[in-house]
């Protein structure tokens, strides 16, 4: 069995996991409700019988002395176990999430290395290309920038994915990965769509729609404000 086919059957089995997992705590919840409605309407109640004690003058209103009752406190410490154990629940689901989502990380980096290895046999295989003189430094050919493009939109494509398995039933707070490069104006992780500077020496190549002023795909040639700035100077001159 592949790697992919493998991750298929597993993914398979982790709505049904997650959902056994939610299905639990929805009913500590509800168990988690209904002992502190009952533990609130013990205190209040202990509490009142504390006051008339107190007025009657059976007791001196000492607060060293007072305490509730061991079963209201049984109560309390019982929530405080169910809520511990919604926390578990919550955190073994993450993890669940978590480890799928690595796991595909895994299988995109080898099929990555994967298609460069056949591109680099593929190339190696055909005629060495005819020299073109009125071709510019660094621009022989299109398919370099093409692919970059090709791969930041699978990279933003599977980010997107991800996103998509966190279910809705619980909001999960899971961090970025801190190994994840950065892009952009906004050194940000890749998402959404993203464009590609022309400029072969951009020290920061891909930047985000919004935060370069598009909402479409460029036309033609695109340069980012700093490496347009740069070619204008050089223009000038």
């Amino acid at each position: 069995m592949s790697f992919l086919e493998e991750f298929n059957a597993n993914l398979e089995s982790l709505p049904n996991i997650l959902a056994r997992h939610y299905a639990v705590l929805r009913n500590l919840d509800k168990s988690l409700q209904d002992i502190q409605r009952q533990n609130e309407q013990r205190c209040e109640q202990e509490i009142e019988d504390i006051k008339r004690e107190i007025k009657s003058g059976n007791i001196t209103p000492d607060t060293f002395l007072i305490r509730f009752s061991d079963e209201a406190l049984d109560e309390q410490k019982h929530s405080i176990g169910i809520a511990d154990e919604k926390v578990m629940l919550a955190v073994r689901a993450y993890d669940l999430v978590d480890t799928h989502i690595q796991q595909l990380d895994q299988y995109l980096k080898t099929f990555e290395e994967e298609l460069r290895e056949r591109d680099t046999v593929a190339a190696s295989a055909l005629p060495a290309p005819s020299v073109d003189t009125g071709a510019k430094p660094g621009r022989s050919s299109e398919g370099g920038r093409g692919g970059r493009k090709k791969t930041r939109l699978a990279t933003a494509t599977a980010a997107t994915a991800t996103a998509a398995v966190n279910p809705t039933a619980m909001d999960l707070d899971i961090p970025v990965d801190p190994n994840e490069p950065t892009y952009c104006l906004c050194n940000q992780v890749s998402y959404g769509e993203m464009v590609a500077c022309e400029n072969p020496n951009c020290k920061v190549e891909w930047f985000h729609f919004g935060c370069v002023g598009l909402k479409d795909k460029p036309k033609g040639k695109w340069y980012c404000p700093d490496c347009a700035a740069l070619k204008n100077r050089r223009k000038g001159r």
